[in-house]
């Protein structure tokens, strides 16, 4: 993508940013306008709606504390400009002063269900994400060799979060790997992922190949989806990529279930994605037919980067609809570790949605030393 495309979203995040520090100054901006209308126009225009307007712009945007002193300003705004006018007793004014007061009141309340309402959201995101962490640990920065790192970025558009998974594993066979991404959100997700990476990290020492490996998982989903009463109660298929690295060898092997392919990066700044040449359905939909698991072959050199991402980061779009390319974006760019080109990514796609994704991003990235 070209300068102008990447000037465009900075752009649209800065037009974000103002837009929320001109709501939250709105408040303050209204009962100055409405002061200073009343206090230079003739006694038979009012501002009231001005004042009445702030404590409610003032409730989903502060503090309940905020929004009482906003609501007292406008108050006092009145009654300053119905004593400067000498008509505080006046039945008009006292009508007024009663109308704004109840609208403060109302704003305050307004408030108090706002912000509960956001504590519960909160709690119940905390909760999910404190589950899935414990069943999805960061693995360490060195493993069988190699240079790890991985991330996990949670979608801001909800509470729900997503079933993104990945683990590592350094087995007598190689270190293997994978990225998935459960369908769902939830806790209904967080518990397939458990299920995937229990069943990953044992079959991962046992299984000879990862053919046998990706059917270890299949089988693992199909076993947990029949003790489940409900058709909702377990997610029932999984989208994934499994990547073996046998020790001293400059390759890597890879079965891909329905998943975006992993993206290899060269020392020189090439990017090229390890498509499948045959593609097969995610984990969880083998009964409905497709042939047997095969890993495929690529060469991964030293010094080289694999990265294994879940659509999260490839359906992440801009404030036009258009699809951030990761293999477009980082062609032509070397990283001197992995975790470096994770956080990179993770600010770019940020940078190009405007602060927030739609849904959860797992990021898993290995160099060969």
């Amino acid at each position: 993508m070209g300068p102008g495309d990447q000037r465009g979203p900075a752009g649209e995040g800065r037009r974000i940013s103002f837009a929320r520090r001109f709501a939250r100054l709105l408040p303050l901006l209204l009962i100055a306008v409405g002061f200073v209308y009343d206090y230079f126009t003739p006694q038979q225009f009012t501002a009231s709606p001005l004042f009445a307007a702030a404590p409610l712009v003032a409730a989903p945007l502060y503090s309940r504390r905020g929004t009482v002193l906003t609501g007292l300003a406008s108050v006092l705004a009145v009654f300053v400009i119905h004593l400067r006018l000498g008509v505080v007793l006046h039945a008009d004014s006292l009508t007024e002063l009663a109308t704004v007061a109840t609208v403060v009141v109302l704003a305050v309340l307004i408030n108090v269900l706002v912000r509960r309402s956001d504590a519960q959201l909160a709690s119940q995101r905390e909760i999910a994400e404190a589950a899935q962490r414990a069943v999805l640990p960061e693995p360490a920065e060195r493993i069988g060799g190699f240079d790890i790192a991985a991330r996990y970025e949670a979608a801001q558009a909800d509470a729900s979060i997503g079933g993104d998974l990945y683990a590592v594993q350094d087995t007598p066979h190689g270190v293997r790997l994978i990225v998935g991404d459960v369908r769902g959100k939830g806790m209904g997700a967080v518990a397939a992922v458990a299920v995937l990476i229990g069943a990953f990290r044992e079959a991962a020492e046992q299984e000879v190949t990862l053919e046998a490996l990706a059917q270890r998982l299949e089988r693992a989903l199909a076993r947990e989806g029949t003790r489940r009463d409900a058709l909702d109660a377990f997610e029932a298929f999984t989208t994934a990529v499994l990547v073996e690295l046998p020790h001293g060898d400059g390759i890597a092997r890879i079965v891909t279930r329905g998943h975006p392919p992993p993206l290899l990066l060269g020392t020189d700044g090439t990017v090229r994605a390890l498509s499948p040449t045959e593609h097969a359905l995610p984990l969880g939909m083998g009964e409905l037919g497709g042939g047997p698991d095969r890993a495929e072959e690529a060469e991964f050199p030293s010094g080289a980067t694999l990265l294994l991402y879940t659509d999260g980061l490839s359906e992440a779009r801009d404030a036009h609809g258009e699809f951030f390319d990761p293999e477009a974006r980082l062609a032509g760019r070397v990283f001197d570790n992995p975790g470096l080109l994770l956080g990179t990514l993770a600010q770019e796609v940020r940078q190009y949605t405007g602060g927030g994704t739609a849904d959860d991003m797992a990021l898993l990235a290995v160099r060969r030393p």
